[in-house]
């Protein structure tokens, strides 16, 4: 039986042509606006959100029970964010998870953070238009709003190219620069990037008083007045969960678990596994099943395209980044490549890239212009 997602109404994925049809007074689900805002709080849930709703009452004040959408597959940063930054499923801009292979050089490739460090062009490897060009195309101007780090990552030059970008340092300064960019730029769309609670979660799991805290200062960021005729939407690239380290399966060589295997990639909640060519990949697809059997679903690359969980359409590039199988863990388990020379990722406490409904359903709320 094949995973599934958590069934929300709307996806990620369309939240750009939402925002570019309200610009236009013709969207379906938003009022018509000026100027529209972004803002993407990165690794806030739903679900987390909601159980902690006395921390956050400007944005849970603002959330209808309808108000949520469904992260893509995997729920990983590079995978979703893109996602919501083009418009596209995984399928078509090729970014399918946190660590996956370069086939033309058989070695793996951090989407995050290795751009240069490992030869990665931002321009070719993403390829699909960002939401900023396509608002250049139609004679808009466009403003992403984020961390002074970020400006000249890879990452940005993949998913940000055809936006002004500004940098501002608390939560604070960068919804206050996005609101007065939307204001002074009629027609516009601005970005803000927010990820404060996603390395609260990572750091300290969501059940820690620092992801509270993380949470309260994003929401009083958010709870001064929205300029009018803007529209503000605000929504993540996915959720987490804290894992325990009693839920931690380590992976080694012993008893011939790893033969056949040439790279682990992905991240400890959803792995990308790449075979050795000539291998029995269904002898090992098997025996990964049993050998994991209640900790994660095991997917061969051709079920997991089949069911759609990287979108409809499935490119030859993007094909050639899906491990051989994929391991996407259930509950709160995680599964670690033991062999691996940097096992830092393994104090990690909220973890995310899985399929359940904490990791999948995100809210999707609706300020300013936008707001009920």
């Amino acid at each position: 039986m094949l995973p599934s997602g958590p069934g929300a109404a709307r996806s990620v994925v369309g939240v750009a042509d939402d925002l570019f049809a309200s610009l236009r007074g013709e969207s379906a689900v938003l009022p018509s606006a000026q100027s529209v805002v972004l803002v993407l709080v990165d690794g806030l849930g739903a679900i987390g959100l909601r159980a902690h709703a006395g921390h956050a009452r400007t944005l849970t004040g603002s959330m209808a029970k309808k108000d949520v959408a469904a992260s893509v597959f995997p729920t990983t940063t590079a995978a979703a964010l893109t996602s919501i930054l083009t418009g596209s499923w995984p399928g078509e801009h090729g970014l399918v998870g946190y660590r996956v292979l370069d086939p033309a050089r058989d070695v793996l490739v951090n989407q995050l953070t290795g751009w240069g460090s490992e030869g990665l062009d931002p321009e070719t490897w993403q390829a699909m238009p960002t939401i900023f060009e396509k608002a250049g195309a139609a004679g808009r101007e466009s403003f992403a709003v984020g961390v002074a780090a970020y400006e000249d990552s890879g990452f940005t030059r993949a998913t940000l190219r055809g936006a002004a970008f500004v940098a501002a340092k608390s939560p604070g300064e960068r919804v206050e620069a996005a609101y007065e960019l939307a204001a002074g730029h009629p027609g516009s769309l601005v970005y803000c990037y927010l990820p404060e609670v996603d390395k609260a979660g990572h750091k300290h799991g969501i059940a820690s008083g620092e992801w509270v805290a993380a949470l309260e200062s994003i929401d009083a960021a958010l709870s001064v007045p929205v300029p009018p005729r803007v529209g503000v939407l605000v929504t993540s690239d996915h959720g987490m969960v804290d894992v325990p380290v009693h839920r931690q399966v380590v992976l080694d060589e012993k008893g011939g678990r790893l033969d056949g295997v040439r790279h682990i990639g992905g991240e400890p909640r959803m792995l990308h596994v790449y075979l050795d060519e000539g291998t029995d990949a269904a002898a090992i697809t098997a025996r990964w099943r049993s050998d994991l059997e209640g900790v994660a679903d095991v997917l061969a690359r051709d079920e997991a395209i089949a069911a759609g969980l990287f979108g409809t359409v499935v490119t030859a590039s993007a094909s050639s980044r899906i491990g051989d199988l994929l391991v996407a863990s259930r509950g709160v388990w995680a599964v670690y490549d033991g062999t691996a020379a940097d096992q830092r990722g393994r104090g990690m406490i909220g973890q995310h890239g899985g399929m359940t409904a904490e990791e999948q359903r995100v809210p999707l709320i609706r300020l300013g212009a936008f707001g009920r």
